[in-house]
């Protein structure tokens, strides 16, 4: 069986188990996440689950309410409960009566991993009402079958919606077309009006750029629709689209992603005032830094903004931030790290902690990088860092210096990002044991790290001049 040798102290994961699929909803004061936990035994994927149910108001503390949706026997369609998603059928138009019982319904994906070799779909979309969110009923029969064309064995992820505006239920899934496993997958869409019988309405979204698409999410802001999914990719990233109709066309933004490789699967919820994101950290075989990177991992939750274009960037929690105890400063006046050629490192500290929040304030001249280095030994240099490259426009996380070649996978650990000579940017870093994520003016990039070379934390730049206007560190109490 595996082990969790670092469990978070902020982000949320339970113990002996790691977090999948996030299916979120706020109801009754608070956020209820239904997700998936994985025991790894004896690897992932080994033992069959169903959806667990933990509650949050602040995504700091949470109350475990254990196995709400139960999985079926081993023999039966849900031998497995994968993702789906949870909404309360009521519905804002008085005269719109059909599906609108107040109660609490689950759609979502019941799989048999022996079904496939048998000749039977390994996939078929299932559903369950509840009074409580707690106590499930599921409903007999299936619901929705992988419709002709498809791929039966991969149907799954339903997301179900109201569409007030043409007074019916939507229901999107992830889906591709049946034959060789090429980038055929495409989000699909039905229509309902009792949330009983369903009308195939055909794809939704099919774009032909992944080989599948999972847990897709829909919802509008003002006057424009966003679609997310998750690619099924050497990319494996959860991915948007926006539009002002339903009816499409979606179109990319220049950076249509929320994180980077590490945070997979996330699904949004909002309480009316905020939307937030709740996706996945992958860990890494064997707590590696080159190991493989694994299905299921830890839940970290980005806050969603529009921008003024419309476009979606992130931030974190407020009550995230606010759970950090008082700040300490590490700078008491600006300092300007400058290299005309070559590198220089600014030392600003050093942490004994594993779970902290750092906060700087940097404003880069002309230069080729700007570095925020984590866990360094301050004798050999030896560490990580959050690297800006402002000719590439990316930033990016690895072990510096990465050598002898190479110490840690970094594939898929950068996000686009244009650094503007001049800019003021504040930078948030929270760390919580081996989780950074690091926070830049609506970019978020989530990695996992497994090495302490040492304590310290440090800014340097490359060819260049960077002015530190603020650093502060914060550790979690207790």
């Amino acid at each position: 069986m595996s082990y969790v040798r670092h469990m978070p102290r902020l982000y949320y994961q339970h113990p002996g188990t790691w977090f999948g699929d996030c299916m979120p909803i706020f109801a009754d004061g608070a956020f209820q996440l239904f997700h998936q936990r994985d025991t790894r035994n004896p690897g992932p994927f080994g033992e069959p689950f169903g959806w667990a149910l933990a509650r949050t108001t602040d995504f700091v503390s949470y109350q475990d309410l254990g196995e709400a949706l139960q999985r079926g026997a081993d023999d039966a369609q849900d031998q497995f409960i994968f993702a789906g998603s949870v909404f309360e059928a009521a519905t804002a138009k008085p005269t719109a009566t059909q599906g609108a019982d107040g109660r609490f319904h689950a759609f979502y994906t019941g799989f048999n991993r022996d079904f496939a070799k048998i000749g039977k779909p390994a996939q078929v979309l299932m559903h369950a009402v509840s009074d409580d969110l707690v106590h499930w009923e599921t409903l007999d029969g299936e619901l929705v079958a992988p419709e002709p064309g498809y791929d039966p064995h991969n149907w799954r992820d339903p997301y179900v919606l109201r569409d007030d505006d043409d007074d019916r239920w939507i229901m999107i899934l992830g889906a591709r077309k049946d034959g060789d496993q090429i980038v055929s997958g495409r989000t699909v869409w039905y229509t309902s009006t009792d949330l009983e019988s369903w009308h195939f309405e055909g794809d939704f979204w099919a774009p032909d750029l992944y080989s599948m698409h999972e847990m897709p999410d829909l919802f509008r802001i003002g006057d424009h629709w966003y679609l997310l999914t998750t690619e099924y990719s050497d990319r494996s990233k959860t991915v948007y689209r926006s539009s002002t109709s339903l009816a499409g066309p979606w179109s990319a933004p220049v950076d249509d992603a929320f994180d980077g490789r590490a945070y997979y699967a996330a699904r949004s919820a909002s309480d009316g005032d905020h939307r937030y994101l709740f996706g996945w950290v992958a860990t890494k075989e064997d707590e590696d830094d080159l190991g493989k990177v694994q299905w299921g991992g830890t839940l970290v939750v980005h806050e969603v903004f529009q921008r003024d274009d419309h476009s979606l960037g992130v931030r974190p929690p407020q009550s995230v931030l606010d759970a950090f105890g008082p700040a300490q400063e590490l700078i008491t006046d600006s300092q300007t790290v400058a290299a005309p050629d070559g590198r220089r490192t600014q030392l600003l500290g050093n942490t004994e902690s594993s779970t902290f929040l750092l906060r700087l304030t940097l404003r880069p001249e002309q230069n080729r990088s700007f570095a925020i280095r984590l866990f360094g030994d301050e004798q050999t240099g030896d560490g990580y860092a959050f690297t800006f490259r402002t000719g590439e426009q990316r930033v990016d996380f690895d072990r510096v210096p990465n050598f002898p070649w190479y110490r840690y996978d970094n594939r898929g650990s950068e996000r686009p990002f244009t650094v503007n000579p001049g800019q003021t940017y504040e930078i948030a870093i929270i760390v919580d044991e081996t989780i950074a994520t690091l926070y830049v003016d609506g970019v978020a990039l989530n990695v996992r790290r497994y090495a302490e070379p040492g304590k310290a934390i440090g800014v340097d730049i490359v060819d260049g001049e960077v002015e530190i206007l603020s650093s502060t560190l914060a550790e979690l109490p207790g």
